[in-house]
């Protein structure tokens, strides 16, 4: 199956799906109500069909309570097709075909990259921006560690501790709703502070390092696993309007803000005082995923799923032949960077 059959096969799904699921009844039911709420309700659709084609960036309000909400309607499509972990996987060999395994791999190399090992297991652990809690459980059952996670939506927290339960390691792994931006924890709480893909999200890089650093214990781990644009060269002001086109497109389907290169994460790093800082680009590894999830949307089940679950999850859906172009390209990145919080000097 060649990737313009897919990319094929998947516009002409999520574009029926548009118009089929398209708000037009609430519309049409707020025009049948008041004058004042009908020129409402179709100011707000034409201003979101508007900012949709132009690729507008979106406040740092539009951009929580989206992806709040666009998580809400999607985990559980993800789930029922793909299984408890919302992430990239591990394609060593690249042709492999177990794709929830390549999931689970995904974290124990990341896990090895980073030098988390048996010998010296976190105690507590962090997971920022967690989906339903796959990573979590995960490590909890790995290292018999704490982990709790947050996530902006109600509905993955909800299931992630559903999941905890259901799995017996509730006494282990617990879920909530916080804001990565202002995390509810104590300075120095964590010895492993674990972010896979939720990076992308945050509007302020700066303060989602400050944030991680924070809640990370001196001479704890932090991670961070995320989709990043590529490095600037020398001298390059900034990446070229065509990449930046392609990002914008990705960035109103998937409720994100402006991206930056694994670089910048590691400037930030440097000046938060992180020492061991290490990175490297895994898009290689990753390089199937993207055709492997279009793939798995054809068929009826998914199909039906897509369609029942909304317009923003039919854009998000479009969206993955954005992030296999962009994958292709070039510009995109899966970047991985882990360092270290600094040890506290001993008052003499």
């Amino acid at each position: 199956m060649n990737n313009n059959w897919l990319r094929l096969s998947l516009f002409a799904i999520c574009w029926w799906g548009s118009v089929a699921f398209a708000p037009s009844t609430s519309v049409s039911k707020r025009i049948s109500t008041s004058s004042s709420t009908s020129l409402y309700g179709v100011r707000s659709v034409v201003r979101r069909a508007r900012d949709s084609l132009l690729s507008k960036d979106r406040t740092d309000k539009d951009l929580k309570d989206g992806i709040a909400f666009f998580y809400d309607r999607s985990s559980k499509l993800w789930e029922d097709v793909w299984g408890e972990h919302m992430h990239h996987g591990y394609y060593i060999p690249e042709d492999r075909t177990d794709h929830v395994q390549a999931q689970i791999d995904l974290i124990d190399e990341v896990l090895k990259w980073a030098e988390v090992d048996d010998k010296n297991p976190p105690k507590n652990v962090v997971d920022v921006g967690c989906g339903i809690g796959g990573s979590s459980r995960h490590i909890a059952k790995k290292y018999d560690c704490k982990a709790q996670g947050i996530t902006l939506s109600p509905y993955q927290a909800n299931r992630g501790n559903e999941l905890a339960k259901e799995q017996g390691v509730s006494d282990k792994a617990s879920f909530q709703v916080a804001d990565a931006l202002n995390m509810p924890f104590d300075d120095s709480s964590f010895d492993l502070v674990w972010s896979l893909e939720s990076g992308e999200h945050m509007p302020d890089k700066t303060k989602f390092v400050n944030e991680l650093m924070r809640v990370a214990a001196p001479g704890g781990r932090v991670i961070i696993v995320t989709w990043c644009h590529r490095d600037l060269e020398l001298g390059e002001p900034s990446l070229s309007k065509k990449e930046e086109k392609i990002l914008a497109k990705i960035n109103r389907a998937y409720y994100l803000p402006k991206w930056c290169s694994v670089d910048d994460y590691c400037k930030l790093l440097e000046k938060e005082g992180a020492v061991d800082i290490k990175r490297e680009d895994w898009s290689y590894i990753i390089a199937p995923f993207w055709k492997a999830v279009i793939k798995s949307s054809l068929n009826l089940k998914s199909v039906v799923g897509l369609l029942k679950s909304g317009f923003s999850t039919i854009r998000g859906a479009y969206a993955m032949l954005l992030m296999l172009k962009g994958f292709d390209a070039g510009v995109i990145k899966f970047g991985l960077i882990t360092c270290t919080k600094k040890m506290e000097k001993k008052e003499e």
